[in-house]
């Protein structure tokens, strides 16, 4: 196997990337990166922490992510399976980058910046979606913004019904904890529980 080891190899491979691809990138969100952000119902996040790297879904209702101010994100983090990974590690590393996906769009927006956790009252009522708080706040100071372009939604046709894939010829949350626990969870049991869980977690 062929390694590459240095980024003057890389670079000798890739070339230099076009002024397309640096003049888009910015210290801070301006209006046309806004309107991404605004109506994006979902970001991957990622961060490092001790333990290794976490890539984590993020999702709400479109524009979730709160623009501050040009150099300012708020997202709100709701309930879930408790295992805060992506929380923990902003706590001794915060360093995080998000990557916004907008519905039918092939256009992806990401975000490279440092956060911080509140539990400020005021600001996780701010966030309150059918009667629930945020339970806290990540706070991103941007440290670079840019759009990245549509080729890996296009190759992956990721928006076109006709490749989405029928969820029964998956396993199902409950086989694949059947199978991890060793049987300790009854997989049926769970999948038969979870749309009410569901509900009742939702926010």
């Amino acid at each position: 196997m062929s390694v590459i080891n240095t980024v003057e190899q890389l670079e000798a491979l890739y070339g230099l990337p076009g002024e397309a691809s640096v003049v888009k990138e910015l210290d801070h969100v301006i209006p046309e990166y806004a309107a991404f952000i605004e109506a994006s119902p979902f970001v991957a996040l990622a961060t490092s922490g001790p333990e290794g790297l976490d890539c984590s879904p993020r999702g709400d209702l479109a524009g979730f992510v709160r623009i501050h101010d040009p150099k300012t994100l708020m997202m709100p983090d709701r309930r879930g399976n408790n295992r805060a990974d992506s929380l923990k590690n902003i706590i001794r590393d915060p360093r995080v980058g998000l990557l916004f996906l907008v519905p039918g769009s092939g256009t992806t927006l990401r975000v490279n910046g440092r956060a911080t956790i509140t539990t400020d009252t005021a600001l996780c009522a701010s966030f309150t979606v059918e009667g629930k708080p945020a339970r806290s706040v990540t706070v991103v100071d941007v440290d670079s913004v840019y759009f990245q372009c549509a080729r890996a939604i296009v190759r992956s046709e990721l928006w076109n019904p006709a490749k989405h894939v029928d969820p029964k010829s998956l396993p199902t949350p409950g086989k694949i904890l059947e199978v991890t626990s060793r049987k300790n969870i009854d997989g049926e049991a769970y999948d038969k529980e979870w749309p009410e869980r569901a509900k009742k977690s939702m926010w």
